[in-house]
């Protein structure tokens, strides 16, 4: 793979970034104007648009503190980036797996932008009222402490449990009940392939550049 296509590799990495950021954005931006809290939306009998917020991680889940989580994200999301920049032009990193990276930095940074800036650009109505973004009055919370925006609900399929069963009987199941964002479809995407498909290649490519790269470096100036 000559130098222009390992260049390559680096813009398709940052266009995948900045096109599920923009997406993911839209998407979000578009629900919290347009519904109120807990509206929803019957586009098939599998799929819903549903707006609900957290202040947890994907799929609703909330784990420890906030603020910690989302300096976490922050840290983790620029040590991923800094990563991306020192591989994607090395040979030994396959396109597939820089895919995958960019799918799961794209994928946090978006649910950062919500937890970094919603609270201060858009207020919090009563329903049936919806926000309105960058209200006169303010925000409805401060830096760090916006809270992440879910849409997409796939009740695929659902049934009751038999009364017999423990725990669960007579209880009614719907599967796939968590509401997610496009940020984290992309962060599972991402994580998905690459445990499956390139799992490999975190040993595989070395942070730092080996002996026989340089080599390959200066050949390649030569």
């Amino acid at each position: 793979m000559n130098s222009v296509k390992l260049k390559n590799r680096g813009f398709l990495a940052a266009g995948i970034i900045v096109l599920v950021l923009v997406l993911d954005q839209i998407l979000k931006i578009w629900v919290k104007t347009h519904f109120y809290y807990g509206e929803s939306l019957h586009i098939f009998s599998w799929f819903q648009l549903v707006f609900i917020e957290n202040n947890g991680m994907a799929f609703g889940w909330q784990i420890g503190s906030k603020l910690l989580l989302t300096l976490v994200r922050i840290a983790t999301v620029a040590f991923l980036i800094f990563y991306i920049v020192r591989v994607a032009c090395r040979r030994e990193a396959r396109t597939g797996y820089l895919v995958c990276l960019s799918l799961i930095v794209a994928g946090a940074a978006g649910n950062i932008i919500d937890c970094l800036f919603y609270g201060l650009i858009f207020n919090n109505p009563v329903p049936p009222q919806v926000a309105s973004l960058f209200p006169a009055e303010g925000g409805y919370g401060q830096l760090f402490f916006g809270r992440v925006v879910d849409m997409l609900y796939f009740p695929l399929c659902s049934w009751d449990w038999p009364g017999w069963m423990p725990v669960v009987g007579g209880e009614h199941f719907v599967f796939f009940s968590p509401v997610f964002n496009l940020a984290d479809s992309a962060i599972t995407v991402g994580v998905i392939m690459l445990i499956f498909f390139y799992s490999r290649q975190i040993s595989e490519v070395p942070f730092r550049k080996s002996t026989q790269s340089a080599a390959d470096s200066s050949e390649d100036k030569g």
